[in-house]
């Protein structure tokens, strides 16, 4: 009998979280920051097939990193 209340709470269990992630997909919507376009834009020069400049090259690649808090 516990193995059955186990699985009927795991099953109630999921179906809420399927809800709860159906609901934030439909009422949440995702807008691409101007930073994530630029990275896109740099990341797109940067497999394309010309060639670049060292300057080019120090201007897409960090070597500052990121700006801790």
């Amino acid at each position: 009998m516990n193995i059955g209340i186990f699985f009927a709470a795991f099953v109630v269990l999921a179906l809420v979280g399927w809800a709860v992630a159906e609901f934030k997909g439909k009422n949440f919507t995702y807008t691409v920051s101007e930073e994530e376009e630029e990275a896109a834009h740099h990341e797109a020069v940067f497999r394309s097939k010309t060639e670049m400049g060292i300057k080019d090259v120090i201007k897409i690649i960090s070597t500052k990193g990121f700006k801790s808090c």
